[in-house]
Parts: C-alpha cells; sequence; structure tokens
C-alpha cells in the first residue's frame, strides 16, 4: 500500500479560486463541482490559500440577515494550508486523515496546485488495495 500514491487518486482539474473571487462565484463553483472546498491560487498557479464550505457558509450566512454580499474568497480563505505532494503516501494521508486534520488537501508540485485529494478518494484508493489483497489470499 505504500506504493499506492497521492497522483493514482487525486482529482487532476479541481475547482481553483483566486483572492479576487466573488464568493457568490466560489460558492456556485463548489457546488457545481460537488467540492467541500477549493485551493486559492495566485496568477501562476501558487497556493495562498484554501476556502471550504464550512469557510463560506460562516460568511454567507452573516450577509443573508441583510442581504447583501460582496464578499470575495480573500475574506473567507485561510492562508495556512496543509498540503501533500503526488508522490505522497494515501496510506500515510488515510492515517492522518483519521486525526483532527482535514478532509481535503491541494496536491501540490514546487508550490503549483496540480490535483486536490479528499477523504473519499482516500477511502477508494484504501478500498482498491483491500481488495486486491483478498484476490491475492486465495
Amino acid at each position: 500500500m505504500e506504493s499506492v500514491k497521492v497522483r493514482d487518486y487525486m482529482t487532476r482539474h479541481p475547482v481553483m479560486l483566486t483572492t479576487q473571487t466573488p464568493l457568490s462565484n466560489a460558492v456556485e463553483a463548489l457546488l457545481k463541482a460537488g467540492q467541500a472546498g477549493a485551493p486559492v491560487i495566485d496568477s501562476e498557479g501558487m497556493l495562498v490559500g484554501f476556502a471550504s464550505e464550512k469557510d463560506c457558509l460562516s460568511l454567507l450566512l452573516k450577509s443573508s440577515y441583510h442581504c447583501d454580499l460582496t464578499a470575495t474568497v480573500a475574506e473567507v480563505m485561510r492562508p495556512d494550508v496543509l498540503t501533500v505532494t503526488p508522490d505522497d503516501s494515501v496510506l500515510a494521508l488515510a492515517d492522518q486523515m483519521l486525526g483532527d486534520k482535514p478532509k481535503i488537501y491541494p496536491v501540490v508540485e514546487a508550490g503549483k496546485v496540480v490535483g486536490m485529494i479528499d477523504r473519499s478518494k482516500v477511502l477508494q484508493a484504501v478500498s482498491t488495495h483491500l481488495k486486491v489483497c483478498f484476490r491475492h489470499a486465495v
């Protein structure tokens, strides 16, 4: 299982946001893609933050009281982001996800976002590996 890498299960073209993206557009993009969050990148594709559904919901709820939504992603994103690389082990990531760590990670190579992996993709990888193990055990 150590040989199963993040690159084998990551989403290669996730929704990505910029700090200037209007929050309403960001929410629409996340909902359409079925993503629980998105990396925030600069003009060169370098990771500068992460905006989750929870982050967006907090500001949307406040805005709903006044019926105004002029916020941008910069106002909700977190600049401190845990990341993985394409060559990281899915097993190590699965173990990390058992704790209080995020359930979705940008996949970064040389500072640029090249994909994303979430708990469901990690679960798929572990499940697939177990099926292979059981086939060989028979």
